[in-house]
């Protein structure tokens, strides 16, 4: 007798999870782990209401049946100047349970607080005033791996924020309004790219004082309109590659060592030929993938953009991959504005909806890299 055999069934779909928060969410965070059975999500939000920005730190918790249906329980929240641009977090070397949470600013101020993962509350350690050394909204910051440094963009203007001296800045280039950053990511210690206004990146060294050391000038709409850089990312065992997202559903990455020729993930480029494109709007958004969703967990080539994550302005969030079909993963009626992966387990995302609320999905445990 012929044995029939049948396919293996399909891997567990993606669970998505909806939480409303009655509360516009400007950006949100994963913090570090203390523990298997305790995690918490930190929120940039504002409330129209009130007109009262704020930054919250809840905890996330699972229910233990076959939804695992996610919650979310507020521990604390701070009130802010004015609504957070930027959001970032940055392990503290001395005490894990006490991370570094960088904030800035429309009116230009830039927060630093700890975080007291044990008993959910946050501590403003220092400031830089609103009127003090920024002229404007601060529009991207990012915090050194190893805590030190702060670098911020501010519409022209690059600036480092000493974090030992708690507070101390100093200003890294003006261009006198010639050039309009949006938004940063260090790459080493010493080394940090920007991107902005005309599709521009830009690569910065501290050793090397007085400008940039390696431009790239983009041209993803033929001039017909200007563009700009929202999102870089770096993965830092690639630090010569960067990955950048913007305006027209455009996303691509930029080796420095091969400087005129970008790799185009998504979108359309003058002159480069269509690219998968899931987006035509803006690209809020660029995170590298540390989960394997490929098929082909093979030996991955050095050359190879590693697989990056995406949210856009027309309700779209998705992984794309060199080579490969884009896996859209949400398709909302409004914006994501933001999102993050987590660290640590990298099979969960959390993500910002237009419609003041909250998507976590949780991705098959055993598709992780």
């Amino acid at each position: 007798m012929a044995l029939t055999t049948f396919p293996p069934p399909n891997p567990s779909p993606v669970q998505i999870h909806r939480l409303p928060q009655y509360t516009y969410i400007d950006a949100l965070r994963w913090l570090p782990q203390l523990s298997a059975f305790t995690r918490h999500i930190l929120l940039a939000t504002f409330d129209s209401d009130t007109s009262t920005p704020s930054i919250q730190i809840f905890t996330f918790t699972t229910t233990q049946n076959p939804k695992n249906t996610p919650s979310l329980t507020h521990q604390s929240s701070v009130s802010t100047p004015s609504r957070i641009t930027s959001l970032k977090i940055a392990p503290s070397p001395l005490n894990p349970s006490k991370p570094l949470i960088a904030a800035s600013t429309f009116s230009g101020a830039l927060l630093f607080y700890s975080a007291d993962l044990v008993n959910g509350s946050l501590n403003l350690e220092f400031s830089v005033p609103e009127k003090g050394f920024h002229l404007g909204a601060v529009l991207g910051i990012d915090v050194s791996d190893n805590g030190s440094e702060c670098v911020t963009v501010e519409n022209g203007r690059v600036n480092l924020v000493n974090l030992a001296e708690k507070g101390s800045v100093r200003r890294v280039f003006d261009s006198n309004g010639l050039v309009s950053y949006s938004t940063v990511k260090w790459a080493s210690p010493v080394e940090f790219v920007t991107g902005g206004l005309g599709f521009g990146l830009h690569w910065w060294d501290q050793r090397k004082p007085g400008g940039p050391v390696v431009q790239f000038k983009g041209n993803w709409t033929q001039g017909t309109t200007s563009g700009i850089v929202h999102s870089v990312d770096i993965q830092r065992s690639r630090k010569h590659t960067c990955l950048a997202g913007g305006s027209s559903g455009t996303v691509f990455a930029w080796d420095i060592r091969w400087q005129q020729q970008p790799i185009i993930l998504s979108g359309a480029w003058a002159g480069g030929g269509p690219a998968n494109s899931l987006s035509e709007s803006e690209v809020w958004e660029v995170q590298y993938d540390n989960y394997r969703h490929s098929s082909n967990t093979g030996n991955v080539s050095s050359s190879k953009i590693l697989p990056a994550m995406i949210c856009s302005e027309d309700g779209i969030l998705a992984v794309i991959e060199q080579g490969e079909e884009p896996v859209e993963l949400l398709a909302e009626p409004c914006a994501i504005n933001s999102f993050d992966i987590d660290k640590e387990n990298p099979s969960d995302v959390i993500c910002s909806l237009e419609w003041e609320s909250i998507a976590i999905l949780m991705r098959p445990q055993d598709k992780r890299q």
